[in-house]
């Protein structure tokens, strides 16, 4: 994951979507489950017609089932292989590829990029309904069902208590050698005229279920089960909360991804690689 490129090696910049259902997650596994990696570091070897696998590095891994229409990655190509390849590499994809997962953009990434660490912030949606019949079928796989009205003004007050720098363990699954400080730029909840209630969540870095599980304490207090302080007294806490209840993927889509102009990519990548602390918390874990 290095910002320093191989000799005689070119770091191309992807820009992707994919619909989760039949993923098993961003990252490949050993398992040999399908994966979008996997699927899409398969089709670039296919299509460049290499005997080697050429490793993706990407912004945000996403757990199995979770949705992305904004994801980012980069791959470091031999400068032979991509000026062969870099003016029908985009068509080829298209056509390995299977239909739940299209790259966008394939372009030679600026000086310093790294489509990880280079990130300033990442932007997700959850999306939910409370109608009573149910959710539209043809959105089943992208919106929750949550049986209970919803009071989208009590959740965004509760969600006012969570922004800001802070250590998120109570909201996430710990990781060996992993901190569980985040700085959450921003939580809010809008109802469309569709009755969807969308919720935004950006921040610099997620840790594992974090989205999820704020999504799961903020709608037991828009369905009155939790008052509006309720989840700010849950991060203070800063252990995990059972209460707490980690919603489901399908409803997450990862949207967009953040970076800063290019003169200060290299300089946001070493950056973020430092180990965060805040005055008396522990280090811990490492999305959605």
């Amino acid at each position: 994951m290095s910002d320093e490129v191989e000799p005689g090696r070119v770091r191309v910049r992807l820009d992707l979507s994919y619909d989760g259902k039949d993923f098993s997650g961003w990252a490949k596994q050993p398992s040999g489950r399908r994966t979008v990696q996997g699927e899409i570091e398969s089709a670039l070897r296919t299509v460049t017609r290499s005997a080697q696998t050429y490793d993706l590095t990407v912004a945000g891994r996403t757990d199995s089932g979770v949705h992305a229409r904004g994801q980012v990655a980069h791959v470091d190509l031999p400068e032979d292989v991509w000026a062969e390849h870099r003016e029908k590499l985009l068509r080829r994809l298209a056509g390995r590829l299977a239909h739940d997962v299209r790259i966008w953009r394939v372009a030679e990434a600026p000086g310093g990029f790294n489509a990880r660490f280079s990130a300033i912030w990442r932007r997700y949606a959850y999306r939910v309904t409370d109608n009573p019949g149910g959710v539209d079928p043809l959105l089943r796989g992208h919106v929750l069902w949550h049986d209970w009205e919803l009071d989208v003004e009590a959740m965004n007050a509760a969600s006012a208590a969570l922004l800001g720098e802070h250590d998120f363990a109570a909201y996430c699954k710990k990781r060996e050698g992993a901190t569980t400080i985040r700085t959450l730029q921003e939580l809010s909840w809008v109802r469309g005229e569709d009755g969807i209630v969308t919720a935004t969540v950006r921040a610099d870095a997620f840790c594992h279920n974090m989205v999820r599980s704020l999504v799961g304490a903020l709608l037991y207090v828009g369905d009155g089960h939790r008052g509006v302080e309720w989840p700010g007294k849950v991060l203070a806490a800063a252990v995990r909360d059972s209460s707490v209840h980690v919603v489901k993927p399908h409803g997450l889509t990862l949207e967009e991804v953040g970076y800063p102009a290019d003169e200060l990519l290299a300089a946001r990548s070493r950056e973020a690689r430092n180990m965060r602390t805040l005055p008396g918390a522990d280090t811990g874990a490492g999305c959605c």
